[in-house]
């Protein structure tokens, strides 16, 4: 990190938001620029066109692997490499005390669910998790919001039912939260 961050470079980062990654960059400056739309597809593509040095990523492969599957078809031929920086959990992000009795995706059906936007690695493992439970994501419906703190704020308003979403973002909100996956979360190289 430190050769990647002297004084005459910019890294340039795409891809995923992350609470955590944001208390990161807030400290690092003008050293890291994030560039491109949010999501891990879209960091994937910018890294993959050259207008990222970085992309952070977190997809989970129908095989239960995270990242690599992806970022070795995305970057054929370019060697990628993956710099591991956490894992973090995701799961149902529910108003207190749990009104509608959620348990896991089986029970989204009929609910308004906030939901990451396309390209979300969040929107892929909503959407794989519906299909293991027999649900077709398109019969879950909701606002389409683009971050980890903007489902949470849905919720907590009550424009949703419910999310999927990172335990980091419920703790100020007087939100539940049901777990439901451990992800590891990189940047791809």
């Amino acid at each position: 990190a430190a050769r990647l961050l002297d004084a005459d470079r910019v890294f340039r980062l795409a891809g995923s938001d992350d609470p955590a990654l944001q208390l990161l960059l807030d400290r690092v400056g003008p050293a890291v620029v994030p560039v491109g739309t949010r999501g891990s597809f879209h960091g994937l593509r910018a890294l993959a066109r050259g207008d990222a040095a970085g992309a952070a990523i977190h997809l989970r492969h129908y095989t239960g692997a995270y990242n690599a599957p992806y970022a070795c078809a995305l970057l054929r031929g370019q060697h990628p490499h993956l710099l591991h920086l956490w894992r973090r959990e995701q799961g149902l992000i529910v108003p207190a005390g749990n009104p509608h009795h959620l348990t896991g995706p089986a029970d989204l059906a009929g609910r308004l669910v906030a939901r990451r936007e396309p390209g979300a690695g969040t929107r892929v493992l909503l959407d794989q998790l519906l299909l293991a439970t027999g649900t077709s994501p398109h019969t879950v419906h909701g606002p389409q919001l683009g971050s980890h703190l903007e489902i949470a704020l849905a919720v907590a308003s009550g424009i949703a039912d419910t999310a999927l979403g990172l335990r980091a973002t419920v703790a100020d909100l007087g939100l539940d939260f049901i777990p439901l996956a451990w992800e590891s979360y990189d940047i791809a190289l």
